[in-house]
This record gives structure tokens, C-alpha cells and sequence, in this order.
């Protein structure tokens, strides 16, 4: 562990200071919680409510064929209403941005994909074995006569084949497998399958087609769900992409395996963008700008630039490398709520791995701290993947930044966050040798999703409450 105390030097502010970033504050965020969850409670009472006024509990307990259909029905109904969600919560609409944060929404979002495939799956069995049941027919039979017979379903069938394919690429085993532009792209078929699926729904479904109440509130439902993807992932990027007018003006190494990329523009004063927070980056310089990739800033925003920094380990950060100045960019964002006003107290403890560093240094930059009170450590495999070093060092120099790095291959045992030249260290202690009044610490971790669970741990054995404890995934 090295630490300095320098007394640090005056800081010259930029002429014109950024805006500030509209950032949720602990009791906003609870409104917004609040109001998130109410949305989410009231469509899934109203997705029973249908299902009960369909006699629904008078088949349940018929013990019969239509005891099959109706959970096959009431399967469905669900299934759809997490469908709804499950585009919502990655739609960017601010209810749930500002009331559930990324890293929940992103939880979120992976739950409620299972589940909803789960039940879609449950409500085609059902369906089938009980229309089978009522007609004394195979279910193969049954099975087939639903494909090729009923209005919409051939639809449907291309779209469950769209959304098993999600599914299926979406488990981690088989995301490690792929690279993230393969997985990225796929993934976004999963919208094409939910526009197949929903034709059948509304167009045969009983529990939507029964009362024309209960039609008009799923077509809303489902044509406001269309509005907010076009709006809030197509609409504002791009017009906040034209306003600003971003282009790249400095691609430069940093350390042996990484790479930083400046950006100027229009007005970035005027941009609502705080340290900690991300964008999904386009470059337009060719074949494959459509794939976006999040990355966090990697300096604080000083209102007449923005930079990011990535290690070079796929195809998308290779292309950072080759990026030429005065390659347009698009962006979605900022995201996030992982920003100083996230803070409880005076002191930081910045704990990051490999990448994850950037968000830290941007933060460390523009967070106000006195000398000794803010600590950063960093993970990272070899001395040589070490980021934003130079950033660090004037941290260091100027400001009086304590900086620690762990380096080496992971340690085993109960602390598998260190490196193995740490393993004789129990997590929590080291926590409390670098940072002996740690309960006064506002901790920022960012790294790989295991990773920052190894350290949550220990940051729990060690005392900390989790209201202390800030971190955010941009990944599903």
C-alpha cells in the first residue's frame, strides 16, 4: 500500500462550469420508488382482476379440462404483464430509472425475463393439454392445430423462437461463450419476438378480447410501452446527440492494454452529466456502429470535453483503439446514479477492478475531499493492465489521494477479491488496516458483478452499512 499526503494545490475551475446532472437524492428516491412500484402493483392487480372476472376461480375448482386452460390463462396473463416490464425496465423511462437505479433495474430485469418465459412456456402447455382434454385429441395434434389454425399464432411461433433464443444466450455459461457485440445484437431480438407474440394476445386471447375494457387497457398498455422505447431509446439519444454534436478529438494509449478516447462538442456545459455516470457509445466510423457499448466516464466532465477509458480485451474496445479524431458519436445517457451525491459522509473509500477504475477516478476528481481522506484501490491482474495512472498520480500530487493497488492473480479462500500476494490478509482486516475509521466511509465499487459481491461481503463483515455501500452494473 502506498499513501502521500501532499498538501494539495489550487485547483483552477473551468471557465464555464458544467450543469449539474439531475442525480436522486435518498427521499426523491423514495418517491420515485414509490410511484415505480405502485405502477408495477396496479397492473398486476388489474391482470388478476381480468382473470377473476373470466371465472377464473370457478374453473380453478372444476377439477377438469378447464381447470388446465384457466391456469394455462392466468400463466399468460402474467407472462405478458412481465413481457410489458421486461421492455419498460430497459426502456430507460425515468419512474423506473430515478425509483429502482440501474443496478436494480438491471436485477430486475434479468428476474423478470426468466419468469417470463417460464409462464409463457407453462401457459403453452396448459393451454395445449386442456383444449386437448376438452376435445379428446392428442396434444400433438392440439399443439398443431393452434400453430396453423388460430389467428396470430404463427406469429407467436416466431416469436417464441426469438425469445428461446434470448433466453438461452442470456445464461451465463452460454453469455461468457459469446462476445458482447454477438450477445448485444442478439438480445435485441428479444424485442422483435415480443412484437410477434403480442398479435396473438390481443388478437384470440379471451381474457383480452372478452370485454372492451379489458381490450382498450391492453392495447394502451402495450401502444404506451411502444411509445416509451421510441421516445426514451431512439427520440431523445438522438436529438441530445445533434444538440451536442460530439466528436472525437484524442484517442491516446493507457497503460500497456488500454486505451482513452476524448470527445468535444457543443454546449457540454449545458449536458446534465455528473462523474460516476455512463452512456451506450456509437462511433460512426463504419461497419458495426450500430452496436453500442456502455462505458463510464473515465475524468470528471469539465464542460468542454468527455473521456472514457476501456481495456482492450474485445472486439468493441479494439475499435476504440482505431477510432479516428473527428469520428462522429452518438450516445444514450447519462445513466446512472453512482455520483458523489450518492454520499453520506466526508470520506471515500474508492475500491475498484481492472476498468471499473475509470468511474472512480472521475469521481475522485470531482468529489470534494480534503487530503488523506480519500482512499482508492485497485485491482488488476499484471502492473500492466493497470488505467488512468497518470489521473491517479496528479490525484496524488495535487489533492493528497491515498492509493493502494493489488496486484496479481486472484487469491483463494473467503476474500477471493485479493490478489494472492494478500491471500495471509482476511478481507475485513485489510478493509480496517487501510481504512481504520471505515464507519465514517462512503465506499464506491466498481468491477465485474462477482467481484464487487466478494467485497460487499467483507464490507459487511467489516461493519459497513450497506447505506455506505455504492455501486452500479450497466449490464444485464
Amino acid at each position: 500500500m502506498t499513501a502521500t499526503t501532499t498538501v494539495p494545490l489550487p485547483v483552477e475551475l473551468p471557465a464555464s462550469r458544467p450543469r449539474r446532472a439531475r442525480v436522486v437524492r435518498p427521499r426523491a428516491r423514495l418517491g420515485w420508488n414509490l410511484a415505480a412500484t405502485a405502477l408495477i402493483w396496479l397492473s398486476s392487480l388489474a391482470v388478476v382482476a381480468l382473470w377473476v372476472a373470466g371465472g377464473g376461480i370457478q374453473a380453478l375448482l372444476a377439477l377438469d379440462a378447464e381447470t388446465l386452460n384457466t391456469l394455462g390463462r392466468l400463466c399468460g396473463l402474467v407472462s405478458a404483464n412481465l413481457l410489458l416490464y421486461q421492455v419498460l425496465l430497459m426502456a430507460r423511462v425515468p419512474v423506473f430509472e430515478r425509483g429502482f437505479g440501474r443496478d436494480g433495474i438491471t436485477r430486475m430485469h434479468r428476474l423478470v425475463g426468466f419468469w417470463s418465459f417460464a409462464l409463457f412456456s407453462a401457459h403453452i402447455v396448459l393451454q395445449t393439454l386442456g383444449y386437448a382434454a376438452a376435445a379428446s385429441v392428442n396434444p400433438i395434434v392440439q399443439l398443431w392445430e393452434f400453430v396453423w389454425d388460430y389467428p396470430g399464432m404463427l406469429l407467436a411461433t416466431a416469436g417464441t423462437g426469438l425469445l428461446l433464443l434470448v433466453v438461452a444466450t442470456s445464461v451465463r455459461k452460454a453469455r461468457r461463450a459469446l462476445r458482447y457485440e454477438s450477445w448485444h445484437l442478439l438480445h435485441l431480438y428479444g424485442y422483435l419476438g415480443v412484437g410477434l407474440a403480442v398479435p396473438h394476445m390481443l388478437w384470440t386471447g379471451a381474457d383480452f378480447t372478452a370485454h372492451s375494457l379489458a381490450s382498450v387497457y391492453w392495447w394502451l398498455l402495450w401502444g404506451a410501452t411502444a411509445a416509451a422505447v421510441l421516445v426514451f431509446r431512439v427520440g431523445l439519444p438522438l436529438v441530445r446527440s445533434l444538440r451536442h454534436g460530439l466528436r472525437v478529438s484524442a484517442v491516446t494509449r493507457d497503460g500497456d492494454r488500454g486505451v482513452a478516447v476524448t470527445m468535444t462538442g457543443r454546449a457540454l456545459h449545458r449536458m446534465p452529466v455528473r462523474a460516476g455516470q455512463f452512456f451506450v457509445w456509437r462511433f460512426l466510423d463504419g461497419p458495426g456502429w450500430t452496436r453500442g457499448h456502455p462505458f463510464s466516464l473515465a475524468a470528471a466532465p469539465d464542460g468542454g470535453s468527455l473521456t472514457i477509458a476501456a481495456r482492450l480485451v474485445g472486439d468493441g474496445t479494439e475499435r476504440l483503439a482505431s477510432v479516428r479524431p473527428g469520428t462522429r458519436v452518438l450516445i444514450e445517457g447519462p445513466y446512472g446514479e453512482m455520483t458523489a451525491d450518492a454520499r453520506t459522509g466526508r470520506k471515500l473509500l474508492l475500491i475498484g477492478a481492472g476498468a471499473g477504475v475509470a468511474p472512480l477516478v472521475a469521481l475522485a476528481e470531482e468529489a470534494g475531499w480534503a487530503p488523506g481522506e480519500a482512499t482508492l484501490l485497485v485491482r488488476d491482474h499484471t502492473e500492466g493492465d493497470a488505467l488512468r495512472l497518470n489521473a491517479i498520480a496528479r490525484l496524488e500530487r495535487d489533492r493528497g489521494l491515498r492509493y493502494g493497488a493489488l496486484v496479481g492473480p486472484r487469491a483463494p479462500g473467503a476474500s477471493p477479491w485479493l490478489p494472492v500476494g494478500h491471500s495471509g490478509w482476511k478481507g475485513p482486516d485489510l478493509l480496517r488496516y487501510v481504512a481504520p475509521d471505515l464507519e465514517q466511509h462512503d465506499v464506491y465499487l466498481c468491477g465485474p458483478g462477482p467481484w464487487m459481491d466478494a467485497v460487499r461481503t467483507d464490507l459487511r463483515r467489516a461493519g459497513v452499512p450497506s447505506t455506505r455501500v455504492h455501486a452500479e452494473s450497466f449490464t444485464v
